[in-house]
C-alpha cells in the first residue's frame, strides 16, 4: 500500500498491490497532516494481526467500491469471491472499524470508549500498543513533505510478523524504497 501525502485535505489515493500482481487505486478519507483513514486501519490490522479486517479482506481479493483497477489481471470469479467475503466477513469488518477507531481515540490521547467492540472487552495493553503504534506513523506522517509517500507491506505471515526493519518514507509512488 502506498500513501501519498496530500498538501490539504483532499481525499487521498493509496496505490494497493495485492500479492497476485492485481493493482488497485483505493480512495479514501484523510488528507494533509492527519492521518489519512485507510492508513490507521492499516497501522492498527497490522498491529493486532486482524486478518479479517478492511486490509486482510482486500489481501483476500476484497474490492470496495472506493477501489479503481488499475493493473493486473484478476482472477477467474473475483467479483463473486469479494461479494461473498464481504458478506462472510461483514460482522468482523465492524469489529475492526471500531478497534481502529478505539485507538485512533486514544493515540490522541482520549479514554477509551465505554463498553466493547463487538467481540468482547479488548485487552487494554493491545489497544495501547496498537496506540503508540499509531502515534509513531503520525510522527513519520508528518515529516513527509506533500507529494511524499509512505509504504505499507501487508503482514502475509501469521502475528509477531517484523514490520521494524523496512520502515521509511520515500517521493515516488512506485519503484524501490523503503517500507514501513
Amino acid at each position: 500500500m502506498i500513501f501519498e501525502r496530500m498538501a490539504d485535505r483532499r481525499p487521498v489515493e493509496t496505490l494497493v498491490e495485492r500479492d497476485d500482481g492485481v493493482v488497485f487505486a483505493m480512495r479514501g478519507p484523510g488528507g494533509g497532516a492527519d492521518l489519512p483513514h485507510d492508513l490507521v486501519h492499516a497501522v492498527v490490522e497490522a498491529e493486532l494481526a486482524i486478518r479479517d479486517g478492511i486490509w486482510g479482506c482486500v489481501a483476500d481479493g476484497v474490492v470496495w467500491r472506493s477501489m479503481r483497477h488499475v493493473s493486473g489481471r484478476r482472477p477467474p470469479h473475483a467479483a463473486e469471491r469479494s461479494a461473498r467475503l464481504k458478506r462472510e466477513r461483514a460482522e468482523a469488518i465492524m469489529r475492526a472499524e471500531g478497534v481502529a477507531n478505539q485507538a485512533a481515540h486514544l493515540a490522541l490521547g482520549a479514554p477509551a470508549f465505554p463498553g466493547d467492540t463487538g467481540n468482547g472487552r479488548l485487552q487494554a495493553e493491545w489497544l495501547a500498543a496498537a496506540a503508540q503504534a499509531l502515534r509513531a506513523a503520525a510522527r513519520r506522517w508528518a515529516q513527509l513533505a506533500p507529494g511524499e509517500t509512505l509504504v505499507v507491506d501487508w503482514p502475509t505471515a501469521g502475528p509477531g510478523v517484523s514490520r521494524g526493519a523496512d520502515r521509511g518514507r520515500r517521493r515516488t509512488p512506485r519503484g524501490p524504497g523503503p517500507r514501513w
